[in-house]
């Protein structure tokens, strides 16, 4: 593929701005493992309060800080409820399973991205000896982009807590989703005893993530953290890119909605394309069949970075200017004008 000039592949890719580089060489630093790290211990402390839980533990990865909370809700034997294409459970390697012994019961998506709450029920699992013990509920917001609602949310959580369950959201993306609702991270989170918060995808951050939740499951979090490898030594020089994000890439995550509006409504003009109008920072397109690989190729070819053939994955980010979202746009135009 030729050099990316208009990179959508993920949100992921986004390089740390000058002022978070500032921050991250000018940041205090002590041994995370140690526990006196005092900008890791800043962030910890800063993300606890802005969800309103007990504490919170900084992670290389959301696929560690989600295997971090499956490992603190469950034993060896137990089992975990979430959604079939749950990033959890179909895209983290079966770390769950490999590493956790854990057994993931995956539940079929309703079209808006929900789990159907009788579904739920009914996976839940008896006390018998004969079945692997039901221990959480894993909920993602956003899912695929979609913005999940609160109320079914709580509602998730009501069966949680009346089958005493523990509930876990995979909040990689939470804070668009709160941008996206205008609600605040708090409010937001609030049925959940564990938030798995991403760093490094529209906040902007080289790396991280943050598990956030009740001080028990944390500190068992903490333990297992050492024994996936996890614990890192002068990491507040990474915790300052956290921090840094917090201040300044929250609110403007609605110019990665926007842009990922317009470039929907874009793609859309053309009939060969069948776009899914985005919530968030996400568009799905589904490319006519006959088109098979030829449009995707072509537009790798020209500088346009996606994700997928049959269905493409569009990511728009803090480095997708609008600039960037009308070139290509161009490049698209420009294959179908070649017919």
């Amino acid at each position: 593929m030729n050099a990316i000039r208009y990179d959508f592949r993920s949100d992921t890719v986004t390089r740390p701005s000058a002022g978070m580089r500032a921050a991250m060489a000018s940041a205090e630093v002590g041994d995370d493992v140690f526990g006196d790290d005092p900008t890791v211990n800043l962030l910890e402390q800063r993300m606890a309060a802005m969800l309103g839980k007990d504490a919170a533990i900084f992670v290389p990865s959301g696929t560690q800080s989600n295997l971090l909370a499956l490992m603190s809700h469950c034993g060896r034997g137990d089992e975990f409820i979430a959604g079939q294409d749950a990033h959890l459970y179909c895209h983290e390697a079966g770390g769950a399973a490999v590493l956790g012994s854990i057994q993931p019961q995956p539940i079929a998506h309703q079209a808006d991205g929900t789990m159907d709450l009788g579904d739920i029920e009914k996976a839940i699992k008896p006390d018998d000896n004969h079945y692997a013990r039901t221990r959480v509920i894993a909920l993602e917001n956003t899912f695929g982009g979609k913005v999940l609602p609160v109320d079914y949310m709580a509602r998730v959580a009501e069966i949680a807590r009346r089958r005493s369950l523990g509930l876990h959201l995979d909040g990689a993306r939470a804070f668009n989703a709160c941008v996206a609702l205008g609600t605040d991270i708090k409010t937001f989170t609030a049925p959940f005893d564990t938030v798995s918060i991403c760093l490094s995808k529209g906040l902007g951050a080289p790396v991280g993530s943050v598990l956030v939740g009740r001080q028990d499951l944390i500190a068992l979090a903490r333990r297992h953290r050492k024994m996936l490898g996890g614990g890192m030594r002068q990491a507040g020089i990474l915790a300052a890119a956290g921090l840094y994000a917090l201040d300044h890439n929250i609110a403007r995550l609605a110019e990665d909605h926007r842009r990922a509006r317009r470039l929907a409504e874009g793609l859309a003009a053309f009939p060969a394309l069948k776009v899914v109008m985005p919530h968030t920072n996400i568009v799905f397109v589904d490319v006519e069949e006959r088109l098979g690989e030829r449009f995707t190729d072509f537009l790798q070819g020209r500088g346009v970075g996606m994700l997928g053939y049959g269905r493409q994955r569009w990511v728009t980010h803090l480095d997708v200017d609008d600039d960037m979202v009308e070139g290509a746009l161009a490049e698209v135009a420009a294959f179908f004008r070649a017919g």
